[in-house]
């Protein structure tokens, strides 16, 4: 289930935030990190009581773009060597890619739905 993976993917993202640093940096990347890696899961669940389309393609949008900032974020911890629990960011971050991977095939499905003959009204 999708919904259980995004919920899975914010709890392990909650565990790494948790073990950053203490210092300047360490406490950004954490405000940033917290924000954006719960947001996938939050938005899909909107995404779930989408009311058109058009709504479902927006959320799921604005949940691809959640994912791919906490990408970027883990490559800088990652880079920073910021965290020694290399294993469990090696796994959230390949977590990240397919997630990001299973949620743009959905907006181009999507999005090739709405422009499709059936889905267009008859005049």
């Amino acid at each position: 289930d999708l919904e259980d993976r995004f919920v899975n993917y914010a709890c392990g993202m909650i565990e790494i935030i948790e073990m950053l640093p203490e210092s300047k940096a360490g406490k950004y990347i954490a405000g940033q990190l917290i924000r954006s890696c719960n947001s996938p899961a939050l938005n899909y669940g909107e995404v779930q009581g989408a009311e058109s389309r058009e709504d479902f393609i927006h959320k799921m949008k604005i949940v691809l773009k959640e994912l791919k900032e906490c990408r970027v974020t883990l490559k800088i911890i990652i880079r920073r060597k910021m965290i020694p629990s290399v294993e469990k960011l090696n796994a959230l971050f390949k977590e990240t890619e397919q997630l990001i991977a299973i949620t743009g095939a959905g907006i181009q499905t999507a999005k090739k739905n709405l422009n499709s003959p059936a889905n267009k009204l008859e005049h």
